[in-house]
């Protein structure tokens, strides 16, 4: 074999290098995180291009590189519409799934995500938890990491108090809290608003109207739903709320 007979596959493979490198690049630093699953679907389509690219040299570069653009353009599109649409992004990469809260393990959850027993006391395991009864909550993302809250962990947030509340408020002064005794639930916290729209039954879970939260939203400074980024209550009855950056004067 002499340098006629590999030279095109060495262009190709530089050429493919390149051409990925760039597209990773430009879809963002989420592509070399955790994978979502639309994030995996992309990445192997663009493998599996260059590698056609590469392997069958009679065919024309264009007839791989179309595909990858086209890829990488849909990829961007749908990421840019992600943002400005928190229903496509559940559509697109699912809901975190609750797989243990107050150390009760829900199996029909496991059972729907196709997830074994094995599954969850190894990444328990690999979080230095040796006992599901030690759990407070773990949620299962959608990337399919295992986020655990352990119940030490839980007891010492909640043992901080308002002290912890004061250095985080004076930290990020865009950032408000505020407390509601009345208000108990057993559960994470949970988004009240996001991204400007109001969770509705969120707000019916914990018994509240969109009323309420506007008038709460009012005296910490905000004066419309549309100028929150974020609103969310713990199961404290604890309120924060974070204003969008463009708001802010």
């Amino acid at each position: 074999m002499n340098f006629t007979d590999i030279g095109p596959h060495i262009y190709r493979t530089i050429l493919m290098y390149f051409l990925v490198y760039f597209a990773i690049r430009i879809m963002g630093k989420r592509e070399i995180g955790k994978l979502s699953m639309f994030d995996l679907v992309v990445s192997i389509m663009l493998a599996e291009m260059g590698a056609f690219v590469i392997e069958d040299i009679k065919k024309p570069l264009s007839h791989g590189i179309a595909p990858m653009l086209t890829v990488i353009v849909m990829q961007i599109g749908m990421a840019y519409l992600g943002l400005k649409s928190r229903k496509l992004r559940l559509m697109i990469d699912g809901k975190p799934t609750v797989l243990i809260s107050k150390g009760k393990l829900h199996r029909d959850e496991m059972r729907k995500q196709r997830y074994n027993l094995d599954d969850l006391l190894l990444q328990l395991r690999e979080q230095n938890i040796d006992s599901i009864g030690d759990v407070d909550f773990a949620l299962l993302e959608t990337t399919g990491k295992l986020t655990v809250f352990p119940k030490e962990q839980s007891s010492e947030n909640s043992s901080s108090g308002s002290g912890s509340d004061n250095l985080s408020t004076s930290k990020k002064s865009h950032v408000k809290l505020k407390s509601f005794p009345n208000i108990k639930y057993e559960g994470l916290p949970v988004p009240l608003i996001m991204d400007g729209k109001v969770q509705d039954e969120n707000l019916e879970m914990i018994e509240k109207t969109r009323f309420w939260l506007k008038n709460q939203i009012q005296q910490q400074g905000v004066m419309d739903f549309k100028d929150v980024f974020i609103c969310s209550i713990d199961h404290n009855g604890k309120l924060y709320i974070s204003p969008r950056e463009d708001n802010k004067k």
